[in-house]
């Protein structure tokens, strides 16, 4: 029982203006799909509808992509300086509007809002700030005297940060004199469609950013489509797989950044409090539902029983709960099929033989929702050792020596992220070195800036997002 008790402090729903249905977004307007279909978005918290969304079919793809070639010409004969006028533009207006984008956010994607407040919204106006201060400044950015952009974009991006996703992939894209069809994921369409409407507060030339709603259908048909240059994914490894096989053989550019299975390696050295706080953040932070969440916990044997006893005495303080209130740790699980993909491999652990915990929590009974859960007795030969959950619950492990840590994170067919905690500073560049990930974050967990390059190796996929090695991805070098 805590000292004190949490009054409700719900975010107001009243700064967000829902239109009841949303067509898309082409060449500078909102049109009506040629087929005349929508879908519905629902709140994952409450399973209401939000709004109906069209959808885009071939005809709906091909008029988007042939808009951004129109624009292409023009954006990318404008001088550096003034393609970041217009960056710089959306960045203060996202900035200005960052409210109003994060209480939607956390109604359209079930996540609290004070993550999208505190880390989503301020990292996606980063983005914006950092790509535009480099638009005048490609020449110097390692990749020859004279870059020159590919042309058009296609950008598909995943539900568990959509807004964050859009400016990883929208603003190097333009900084670097690109236009861009993007399409969001099915379940969270509507940030990327207020995006549209930031473009057009901020007199972006008709036809440099496209957004094209639907599902997995509409995506296939916009990588496939012949006069794209570019194709950049993030989301799932069987997908990446998909996109990849699509354009073997033709001369689109590709960058995939797919699933993981992230190792968070705690010594016996380790701070174990700060530890504890970095796990909790690695894998419970949108509820799991991050691709390079620290969901293997590897614990050196001499400090197991003590970290896993002040874990689960964290984790018993954790609030799960109505995403708009701030309050809140733990929000929805996105959605149906998604809850139901972590139900059924939580449920293979148990028979599986593991240990399975999760503190007591009153969940709510409308919407998608699962207690945060810890996995003892685990082997590498378990599913939820092996398989990416996407979801809020962690597997441990134990090690004795760097060795057999390195060796088991290594264990996988992922390499996107893994942690390292442990006071000896030569220690973590060894670990770090040794490592197959593509990012190691050392005494801490799920920290990004905008400066710094993010992706995988192996199924988490290749290039880089982020950073002076972001801009690569979208110029001929």
């Amino acid at each position: 029982m805590s000292l004190f008790e949490y009054a409700p402090a719900p975010e107001s729903r009243a700064v967000v203006d829902l239109a009841p249905s949303y067509g898309l977004f082409i060449d500078g307007e909102f049109r009506e799909p040629g087929s005349g279909k929508s879908f519905k978005t629902l709140s994952p918290a409450t399973e209401e509808t939000l709004s109906e969304v069209a959808y885009a079919d071939a005809a709906d793809i091909d008029a988007a992509v042939r808009a951004a070639r129109t624009a292409f010409t023009a954006w990318s004969a404008l001088p550096g300086a003034e393609r970041a006028k217009y960056l710089f533009r959306i960045a203060r207006i996202l900035q200005e509007r960052s409210r109003e984008l994060a209480v939607l956010e956390t109604l359209d994607n079930g996540k609290p809002i004070r993550e999208t407040r505190d880390a989503d919204l301020p990292l996606v106006a980063a983005h914006f700030f950092y790509y535009a201060g480099w638009a005048d400044k490609l020449a110097y950015a390692g990749h020859g005297p004279d870059p020159r952009p590919l042309g058009v974009a296609a950008q598909v991006i995943p539900w568990n940060f959509p807004l964050l996703m859009l400016a990883w992939k929208i603003a190097p894209a333009l900084a670097t004199g690109n236009t861009v069809v993007l399409k969001p994921a099915e379940t969270t369409p509507l940030s990327a469609l207020f995006f549209a409407d930031i473009c057009r507060q901020a007199g972006l030339p008709r036809g440099v950013v496209n957004i094209v709603t639907g599902d997995g259908a509409t995506g296939a048909e916009l990588v496939a489509h012949p006069d794209v240059d570019k194709v950049a994914f993030t989301g799932s490894t069987g997908v990446g797989k998909e996109i990849a096989r699509t354009v073997a053989g033709t001369r689109k550019k590709l960058t995939l950044e797919l699933g993981g299975k992230g190792a968070n390696i705690v010594f016996d050295d380790a701070p174990l409090d700060q530890a504890v706080e970095g796990i909790v953040n690695g894998i419970f932070f949108n509820q799991g539902q991050v691709c390079c969440a620290g969901s293997r916990l590897l614990v050196q044997e001499s400090v197991q029983d003590e970290l896993l006893d002040a874990l689960k005495r964290r984790l018993a303080t954790l609030r799960v709960g109505d995403p708009l209130d701030k309050n809140t740790d733990i929000g929805a699980i996105n959605s149906a099929e998604q809850l139901a993909r972590i139900t059924e491999l939580a449920e293979a652990g148990e028979a599986e033989g593991a240990e399975r915990w999760s503190p007591e929590c009153e969940l709510p009974t409308d919407g998608y929702w699962f207690a945060p859960t810890l996995f003892t007795n685990v082997t590498q030969a378990h599913r939820v050792a092996r398989e990416e959950i996407f979801g809020p619950v962690l597997s441990v492990l134990s090690f004795r020596t760097p060795d057999e840590a390195v060796a088991k994170a290594n264990n996988t067919p992922y390499g996107l992220s893994a942690g390292i905690w442990t006071e000896k500073g030569s220690r973590i560049l060894k670990m770090a070195n040794q490592l197959r990930a593509g990012v190691v974050w050392a005494n801490t967990f799920n920290k990004f800036d905008p400066t710094s390059p993010f992706g995988g190796y192996k199924e988490s996929g290749f290039g880089r997002e982020g950073g002076r090695h972001g801009l690569e991805a979208y110029l001929n070098v």
